[in-house]
């Protein structure tokens, strides 16, 4: 069984809403920095959000400022992607990580370092 399984893809009108569902297996996901990213086919793979342990930080990547939250529920081991007001450009595979260190960490770039353990991957389709 994977550790980390995304869930909750699938195709959506522009404009609509979907959740995304990070699951843990084998580890307390509360005791991991937990970010989101996505990747279009050809593109190169952009974090979108990231939360801190504890979610005492929360990181949003500014194209999604506004309209896709990250939020933790630790009784279930799981972390979420709430996404609104989508267009067709958030149309990407997207993938959870988790890393061991207490916040997210971000390199000179600006981008989000995930070090420990990645999941799979849900399709996000957004089109009329």
């Amino acid at each position: 069984q994977m550790p980390l399984v995304e869930s909750g893809g699938g195709l959506v009108q522009p404009g609509g809403s979907l959740r995304l569902s990070c699951a843990a297996t084998g580890f307390h996901l509360e005791n991991y920095a937990v970010g989101w990213y996505r990747q279009a086919p050809g593109g190169a793979r952009d974090w979108i959000a990231c939360s801190s342990i504890s979610d005492s930080k929360k990181y949003n990547q500014n194209s999604v400022k506004g309209r896709f939250t990250i939020s933790r529920d630790n009784a279930n081991n799981m972390v979420y992607l709430q996404m609104t007001r989508m267009n067709p450009d958030d149309s990407a595979l997207y993938k959870c990580a988790a890393d061991r260190r207490s916040d997210c960490t971000f390199n000179l770039a600006g981008q989000l370092v995930m070090r420990d353990i990645w999941g799979p991957g849900t399709q996000v389709t957004v089109s009329s």
